[in-house]
């Protein structure tokens, strides 16, 4: 069936398309590298007459057009799912806005809880000959805004890949307004450089406790990065992948052979991922490829399929920990710099799997704004900062100094393990605080 009458029918400007957007509306914008962007610049200028409209959308890697609307919070909010420094960088200016959730629970969320959206945006792949738009690399929640949107608007760009998988496109059918972007290449990242001598020592600790056949997820961040290089330079083998974001390190390991997925019980063979994030490269191994499937969050991120993974090995990074080893991944504070995200739906999976473990690093320390050092393990987590893995579900725990597994061991072994990984400089004074905590043995050596 040729669907190129329809195509041409529904084909429009930018500019005509965001004209059925009123004051009031609620508007989803996309997902990370497949954000609205001709669509946005529309908008952009239409936006000074409107008031009240609410935006969803988040890990952006490019700047929206709209941010720089004069009087922004007097038009708009910005309510995001996953913070970007794109976002985090403009919460000041009083028109951003967080929302709290397990990225897995996102699907249940758009058909049962949140206000549908009014209209839809999304860049999406060029249609093939059945009348398809894929998502390209960011099939998460997507055809769930197109299910619940009252008016979808897709916008095309020949630069998107076609990725291949379960519910990553949307019919022609379900479109209601197209408009094309010849202007710019979707966004993406240079590959990550060489990881820190530091993200090197704690890749060397978590990458001996990994066994062949394992299946891996990799976190944002250079120490995950620093893991799936060392990996590609040892002996381990026949590893699978099921994992939220798909990161140019994957790449790399399937190249050298390391990736397989022999022992994967379900999906085997597949790498099995929610979205992708990271170089042109990247995008174009996605494109058309067979051995991967581009799957909805809320089958990739469920705890029980994680579970369901033998040797599930998680790797994720971490902002501080405290005595308790709960952890926060995702804020400075009462500052807001990334999301919960599906960490702890990946932590609780490992933690669950047979012979899966769970990774969470960091530095021992970081420099505060007034250049001081200050210990990223304190004895409790600073006022405002967000509990984004509870003490019940952590395992491994790593700095450069060395690792501890929380699973099963007490609250005076932890504080005794959690310390022992601080840098020495601070043992004495974390070790102080843990005795007024009442969690410090007399017994244990200093």
């Amino acid at each position: 069936m040729d669907y190129t009458e329809e195509y041409n029918k529904k084909l429009t400007t930018p500019d005509e398309a965001v004209k059925c957007i009123k004051s009031g509306d609620w508007v989803d914008y996309g997902w990370a590298a497949c954000t609205a962007d001709v669509l946005d610049e529309a908008l952009a200028k239409r936006m000074p007459l409107l008031e009240n409209v609410n935006l969803r959308g988040g890990l952006l890697v490019r700047k929206p057009k709209i941010f720089d609307v004069e009087n922004a919070k007097e038009h708009f909010t910005w309510n995001s799912w996953f913070m970007s420094a794109h976002e985090r960088h403009v919460v000041k200016d009083g028109f951003v806005y967080f929302n709290p959730l397990r990225y897995s629970e996102l699907p249940y969320f758009i058909h049962e809880s949140l206000n549908p959206a009014d209209v839809a945006l999304m860049q999406v792949a060029p249609m093939d000959k059945h009348g398809y738009f894929s998502f390209g690399p960011v099939t998460s929640h997507m055809l769930d805004v197109v299910e619940t949107a009252k008016t979808v608007i897709v916008e095309v760009n020949p630069t998107i890949p076609r990725c291949l998988g379960v519910r990553e496109a949307v019919h022609i059918s379900q479109v209601d307004m197209i408009v094309e972007n010849k202007v710019r290449p979707m966004p993406t990242a240079p590959k990550a450089g060489e990881p820190s001598e530091i993200d090197r020592r704690i890749a060397e600790m978590i990458v001996k406790e990994i066994p062949n056949g394992a299946c891996l997820q990799l976190g944002i961040g250079g120490m995950p990065n620093a893991v799936g290089m060392l990996i590609g330079d040892s002996d381990l083998q026949d590893l699978s992948v099921h994992t939220e974001m798909y990161v140019d390190a994957f790449v790399e390991l399937t190249k050298k052979g390391k990736i397989t997925g022999k022992y994967k019980k379900i999906q085997p063979g597949k790498q099995v991922y929610a979205f992708a994030s990271g170089s042109r490269e990247l995008m174009d191994f996605l494109d058309d490829n067979p051995g991967l499937m581009n799957m909805p969050v809320n089958y990739v991120n469920d705890i029980g399929v994680i579970s369901s993974i033998d040797n599930f090995i998680s790797i994720n990074n971490m902002v501080d920990l405290d005595l308790y080893g709960q952890v926060n991944a995702e804020s400075a504070g009462f500052k807001q710099i990334s999301g919960s995200g599906g960490q702890l739906d990946f932590v609780m999976g490992a933690y669950l799997s047979r012979g899966g473990k769970s990774f969470l690093a960091c530095t021992s320390t970081f420099k505060d704004k007034n250049g001081r050092i200050q210990s990223r393990i304190r004895p409790i987590l600073a006022p405002g900062s967000c509990v984004t893995d509870t003490r019940a579900n952590t395992m491994y725990l790593a700095t450069e100094y060395g690792m501890f597994n929380c699973k099963g061991k007490s609250t005076w072994q932890r504080a005794e393990g959690i310390i022992g990984i601080a840098h020495p400089d601070f043992r004495d004074q974390l070790i102080a605080e843990a005795e007024k905590m009442g969690i410090w043995r007399q017994s244990n050596k200093r």
